[in-house]
């Protein structure tokens, strides 16, 4: 049950979750659905590979422990998402693009048309040519001027 979950951190920083009957593990958290459900269904897994306990949802979890989950889950993922298309330098491939993200501006180099991903409508993924992916959680939630830029390599 997620509200029974404990979370803490050892004195090196890593996260440990306490089981009901007091045992001690040593995990990291894998989201399910990444993308699609970011806060819900997160296996916590041991350094074997095994899922010693199940978070239904983030927000169901006692506030100390969600904010060392998210906290964790923060540190180890890195994909920004673009809130805003500033500019294009060209509308063939490959491009680059200024972009406002929720982590700041950004740079980004479109190799190929094939780069950007629909996922669950309406969000995409746009991976930029060194390996960074970014998102767009609604591309008909973008601005007037972001939706135009953006149409013309969908």
């Amino acid at each position: 049950m997620t509200q029974a979950i404990t979370l803490e951190r050892n004195s090196f920083g890593q996260l440990i979750y306490v089981a009901p009957d007091g045992v001690r593990h040593l995990v990291t958290p894998v989201r399910s659905f990444p993308i699609a459900a970011p806060s819900e269904g997160i296996g916590l897994v041991n350094g074997d590979g095994e899922e010693v306990a199940w978070v239904t949802r983030i927000a169901d979890l006692p506030p100390a422990s969600r904010e060392i989950l998210e906290a964790d889950l923060a540190s180890r993922e890195f994909i920004p998402v673009i809130e805003r298309i500033r500019s294009v330098s060209s509308f063939a491939t490959p491009s680059t693009w200024e972009v406002d993200t929720d982590r700041g501006p950004a740079t980004l180099v479109l190799k190929g048309e094939e780069d950007i991903r629909r996922l669950v409508r309406p969000a995409l993924l746009i991976a930029d040519s060194r390996g960074i992916n970014f998102l767009i959680r609604d591309r008909y939630a973008l601005d007037a001027h972001s939706k135009k830029m953006l149409d013309r390599f969908l």
